[in-house]
């Protein structure tokens, strides 16, 4: 169980997810106005609360911090190499600053394992997964090769809402952390 004094930084989080999955679906976009916001809230908000080190209590700044870098930098890399969009990876950051670097890394797994899932659902709901996943063994191939590999995603490539699955992600991992769940206890020791 969380502490109550961090209830603020969920209650916040919940609703940037709500949000987040509800404009990743209706216009494929996750908005700055709603992750710069939360980003400016985790980080203002733990500095109030537990100054700039942190307290038993609150992540202070240097968690929020560090907790923005570790959602931020992964998705950051993807997002240059094109994998997913840039809110994508500022709703990540959004989640790091409100919930600090153990959270975000829960998060983060529950929410590549719920793209996975996803993107795993369309191919097969689509009969491309042979195709597909020819491609990324393909690409994988020339990635050690001395050659220089291409994007194994083609026009008519399909897409999920990837940002749906980090929010579906961030919450499974949300509920996990309120219920003291295997994840948050075992897995990540938080």
């Amino acid at each position: 169980m969380p502490p109550l004094s961090l209830a603020w930084a969920y209650g916040v989080l919940g609703v940037v997810l709500i949000a987040a999955a509800v404009t990743d679906i209706w216009k494929g976009k996750i908005y700055n106005a709603l992750t710069y916001p939360a980003v400016a809230a985790g980080l203002i908000g733990h500095t109030v609360a537990g100054g700039l080190g942190g307290t038993a209590q609150s992540l202070g700044l240097s968690g929020a911090m560090m907790g923005l870098a570790v959602g931020f930098l992964p998705m950051l890399l993807v997002w240059r190499a094109g994998g997913i969009g840039g809110g994508d990876a500022k709703l990540m950051a959004a989640v790091g600053a409100l919930t600090g670097w153990r959270f975000t890394l829960a998060a983060m797994f529950c929410g590549l394992l719920v793209a996975a899932l996803m993107a795993l659902g369309v191919m097969l709901r689509r009969r491309i997964a042979r195709r597909t996943l020819g491609r990324i063994w393909r690409f994988l191939y020339l990635w050690f090769t001395p050659t220089k590999a291409g994007d194994p995603a083609t026009a008519s490539s399909p897409t999920i809402p990837f940002g749906l699955a980090m929010c579906i992600g961030s919450a499974g991992a949300l509920v996990d952390r309120f219920f003291g769940g295997p994840m948050a206890s075992r897995l990540l020791g938080i």
